[in-house]
């Protein structure tokens, strides 16, 4: 009789995925680009906003610019703005956009899945890493320049986008508010990179995916587009944030824009999913451009843009035949409201008698081109005269304002007399001289339907 000896078998396990999503983190944070953009995001806006509260010209063409010698937290808003349009696409692009694709051109693809036995604990991995990066990173725009504001400014009221006066603990509440809804967009566009990391392969150009994609949807934005449309583009969740700052606050568009920045990660991740565990890893000239681009790529992003611009058409419709939003009676009762708080902050500047919006019963009468041109949608030809009444005043008082409204319905008003009110960029008051706030001022409209008339 003869014995038979058998070895045992071992059985190989996958690599848990917290220990790959610590490798992936490592590898990332190891990089020199990504640790210059960690100190940059932790030091730059603060220095910018502390020099730019210094300076004499101020960037009011953004939103929340004017107000930088006034309160430290329009520093924060004005670099969200910046970050919105520039920054964090730029970051979701060197962050994202290169972390498939940098193993196709590396060749260490067979390694890893060896290691790790999963592709689907890969893919999470790597996804958890970039969006732990990507937080890590717009936590450094948020707390520099706060703190660059405050330490520059001073921790003021801030003046709204209806002219009101938030107070300091409303304001910090707004403005970090705003930072958090930024996150929806900035994981859409995340997720866009991933999808073109994966779609790209070898190729470089998976990094240009998110930033293409933010300046496709920015210019977008600029045009005069339905407002339903405008709201599915995952980019106006950037913008929808200003709603924040108003009495009482606007959360629609930004809790629409929100949702729809959520889904489009949502699609985005899962389709860059579909196509990754599906690739066939055992071939050398794999690139992962495929057939499969079409089906898990365009098409569900096309879909859901489709369905989303239809449901915030019958949910949320615009109120104007047009569809964008802008009408003369939004117009006139913005540019009404927003005069009557600035004309009390105006008032106390001056060591007036107090009034109170009641008391001065602002009405306001807005027309475009003349007359010549229908009185609704973004333009600059937009002219309004303000009335107002003061107890005791034998005769109203008047004053002109020359409008440039773009498509998202910023307002942009321009004082246009009589000199007293807003006639010149500086009033005189009891300690000096002070910017007049009648001077020019910025509203925002809501674009859904419908502000009262």
């Amino acid at each position: 009789m003869t014995a038979t000896m058998t070895e045992p078998r071992t059985r190989t396990r996958s690599v848990p995925t917290p220990r790959v999503y610590r490798f992936e983190l490592v590898k990332l944070v190891s990089q020199w680009r990504v640790r210059l953009l960690v100190l940059a995001c932790w030091a730059a806006p603060g220095l910018f906003v502390a020099a730019v509260a210094q300076q004499g010209v101020l960037p009011s063409d953004t939103l929340f610019g004017r107000w930088m010698h006034a309160t430290g937290w329009a520093g924060p808003l004005v670099v969200l703005g910046f970050a919105g349009s520039w920054a964090l696409p730029l970051l979701t692009s060197v962050v994202a956009g290169d972390v498939f694709a940098s193993e196709d051109r590396l060749g260490t693809w067979r390694h890893l899945l060896v290691t790790v036995r999963s592709p689907r604990r890969l893919f999470a991995a790597k996804a958890l890493a970039s969006l732990t990066v990507l937080v890590l990173l717009v936590l450094g725009l948020v707390a520099s320049s706060v703190v660059g504001g405050l330490a520059a400014v001073g921790d003021e009221p801030l003046v709204g986008v209806d002219g009101h006066l938030l107070s300091s603990s409303d304001a910090a509440g707004a403005v970090l508010l705003a930072w958090a809804c930024a996150l929806a967009p900035t994981l859409a566009l995340a997720a866009l990179g991933l999808l073109g990391s994966v779609l790209l392969g070898r190729s470089p150009m998976g990094l240009l995916v998110p930033a293409l994609s933010a300046v496709v949807m920015q210019l977008a934005q600029m045009l005069p587009l339905p407002v339903a449309l405008r709201l599915a583009l995952p980019g106006y969740a950037f913008v929808s944030w200003n709603g924040l700052f108003a009495d009482p606050s606007r959360p629609g568009e930004l809790l629409v824009s929100v949702a729809v920045s959520l889904l489009w990660a949502a699609v985005a991740t899962t389709a860059a999913y579909l196509i990754f565990v599906r690739r066939d890893f055992t071939n050398g000239a794999e690139d992962g451009v495929r057939r499969r681009t079409l089906t898990y790529g365009v098409l569900p992003l096309a879909g859901l843009l489709a369905l989303s611009t239809a449901a915030v058409a019958v949910a949320a419709p615009s109120g104007d035949e047009g569809g964008e939003g802008v009408t003369q009676a939004k117009v006139q009762h913005e540019v009404s409201t927003v005069f009557a708080h600035l004309y009390r902050l105006q008032t106390q500047q001056l060591n007036r008698p107090a009034v109170t919006e009641a008391d001065l019963q602002v009405s306001t009468a807005c027309d475009r081109g003349d007359g010549q041109v229908d009185p609704q949608g973004p333009g600059n030809d937009w002219r309004c005269v303000v009335t107002w009444h003061l107890p005791g005043a034998p005769a109203p008082g008047t004053a002109v304002y020359q409008l440039n409204i773009t498509s998202d319905g910023r307002v942009m008003a321009d004082g246009d007399g009589p000199k007293e009110v807003n006639g010149y960029f500086l009033v005189h008051t009891s300690v000096g001289d002070a910017p007049n706030p009648l001077w020019q001022f910025d509203a925002q409209i809501p674009l859904l339907a419908a502000s009262p008339s």
